[in-house]
């Protein structure tokens, strides 16, 4: 049985070295928890049996638990600029055994290492089975609802530690990452000209969501004009941003009305 009470004390545990003053740390720190809420509403809509939906907090719980040793040594989110997190997070858990502190049974642990392992990753690698699809599926979603609930929080309490909006207002989307946003499609990091093609891109999560749960949080939340409003303020390029707007909740409201 997994108990998350024993779990979300492990968590605290954890982290209670790192420094919780550094704005990193703790916005981390929330954006766990909250991808844990998220994961359980997935869950609950997808009417899993008890154990799988303890199972889906659970990886929630763990999915970044490589980030507080990244900010430790590297002072960055950014993976490009340091260290794969999700990487670093199954080598946390898995190689130097820390997994055990959070869930006693062994009998998850293949599970927990894929959905950890992928949940950061362009596309879920193949070969996985029903069920390691299933969470991996979950946490992605989860993680990617509340990374916009991240940017929200950090632009409307102008706390300015993911971006420098007002200068990446300045710049135009590239037209290659601008194309496929068209087309709802994600871009390669490797893709990226400017600081604006990362941010857009992550707007571009929504074209990657399995289930419908989190683009209703999205769209109930009006997350995608919330974090679009600091980067359209330029006459410049204004027009570009309002349609990004429009296409991203254009694709909101046909994946959530196909569903309904």
């Amino acid at each position: 049985m997994i108990d998350m009470k024993k779990a979300n004390m492990a968590f605290s545990q954890y982290v209670k070295p790192y420094d919780i003053t550094n704005e990193k740390i703790s916005l981390k720190i929330k954006h766990t928890f909250r991808t844990v809420e998220v994961a359980r509403l997935i869950a609950n809509d997808l009417k899993l049996a008890k154990e799988q939906a303890l199972l889906a907090e659970l990886i929630s719980l763990l999915h970044d638990i490589g980030r507080f040793e990244q900010i430790r040594r590297y002072d960055t989110f950014r993976d490009i600029d340091s260290i794969d997190h999700a990487d670093l997070g199954v080598e946390i858990l898995f190689k130097e055994g820390k997994i055990r502190e959070f869930i006693e049974t062994s009998q998850y642990d293949d599970i927990i290492y894929k959905a950890v392992k992928n949940h950061n990753k362009f596309k879920i690698e193949e070969g996985l089975n029903s069920d390691e699809l299933l969470q991996a599926q979950i946490v992605r979603d989860a993680d990617k609802t509340d990374i916009f609930a991240v940017f929200v929080e950090d632009i409307e309490q102008n706390r300015n530690v993911l971006y420098n909006y007002e200068e990446m207002a300045k710049q135009k989307v590239s037209t290659g990452i601008m194309e496929k946003f068209e087309r709802y499609e994600q871009a390669n990091r490797n893709e990226f000209n400017r600081e604006i093609d990362s941010y857009i891109n992550i707007i571009a999560f929504i074209f990657d969501y399995n289930y419908i749960t989190g683009l209703k949080v999205i769209q109930e939340n009006n997350y995608i004009e919330r974090t679009m409003k600091p980067i359209c303020i330029c006459q410049d390029t204004k027009e570009q941003m309002e349609k990004i707007i429009q296409i991203a909740n254009t694709y909101i409201k046909q994946r959530i009305e196909k569903r309904m």
